[in-house]
């Protein structure tokens, strides 16, 4: 290989193959519903969140996932998306299908917040592919299921209905998160 595209395989890819770079893929992301009935609704606008986190993440790399481009803060978008897994799963599976037998998936009494402190750029893709699974076992969960049905939660009875409130303000506080992060690391603004 001329030396010539030696160095230009180590600016652009950092001295790595470039069939090996794992880049995040591109979301559709759909419009809000407009109509529905009260569970449709909400199932479709948490769908609407979970795909502005991963627009949101479109077209990066694991290194730009895992950066933490904000001196203020140690978080990343690599870390956004391992802790809204872990919430898919904590809140749909553990809490309300009572499924107690499940851990954690990135966190542990040695690392609390594992799911923010431990992502690296290696592990991006399996940290996505993690992700889209708790998603989808999270809407296999409350498939066919009462919003109105209860399960025991912090200071009382919670139900399926509130599940889905708390998960909107998990995206939305970290959506705007994501927002910051991704404008640092490329100047990509945007819903």
């Amino acid at each position: 290989m001329p030396e010539a595209v030696k160095s230009f395989d180590r600016l652009v890819w950092g001295g790595q193959d470039p069939g090996m770079v794992w880049i995040a893929p591109a979301v559709e992301r759909g419009d809000f519903p407009a109509v529905g009935d009260e569970q449709a609704s909400l199932a479709a606008f948490l769908d609407f969140h979970r795909d502005t986190l991963l627009l949101k993440c479109s077209g990066l790399n694991g290194e730009q996932l895992a950066s933490r481009p904000l001196p203020s803060t140690t978080l990343s978008l690599l870390g956004l998306v391992r802790h809204l897994a872990e919430n898919e799963r904590w809140w749909f599976r553990r809490r309300f299908d009572q499924n107690a037998e499940l851990g954690d998936l990135y966190c542990s009494e040695e690392h609390p917040d594992g799911d923010f402190d431990l992502g690296d750029a290696a592990g991006a893709e399996a940290d996505f592919a993690t992700y889209a699974r708790e998603v989808e076992l999270a809407r296999a969960t409350a498939a066919g299921r009462s919003l109105d049905e209860e399960f025991p939660g912090r200071g009382g009875t919670l139900n399926l209905r509130w599940v889905y409130l708390h998960m909107f303000e998990e995206y939305a506080r970290h959506n705007g998160h994501a927002d910051l992060l991704r404008e640092a690391i490329d100047g990509a603004t945007g819903e």
